[in-house]
């Protein structure tokens, strides 16, 4: 198997070995579940929520605009929301 490559596994070994897959899944793996050699699924780990380290952890890596927070920019999107 080349690297970086997801494991592949038929039905009826994931139905046997599901736990097993999952932990390599939560581990980062991804797995590839395949009837009469097929691929039909992909098994890959969820993102977890970003862990925020307090106020002010995303300075920087917004970018707003100018006039974010004018009069008319908020009237504009007061009427977009029909208020």
């Amino acid at each position: 198997m080349s690297a970086g490559a997801a494991e592949q596994f038929n039905i009826h070994e994931a139905k046997t070995q599901l736990s097993k897959i999952l932990e390599r899944v939560e581990h980062g793996e991804e797995v590839v579940i395949s009837r009469a050699g097929k691929p039909i699924a992909k098994v890959v780990p969820l993102r977890t929520s970003t862990r925020r380290r307090g106020r002010g952890s995303l300075r920087g890596t917004l970018a707003m605009a100018e006039d974010w927070d004018t009069r008319q920019t908020n009237e504009s999107i007061a009427e977009d929301f029909g208020l």
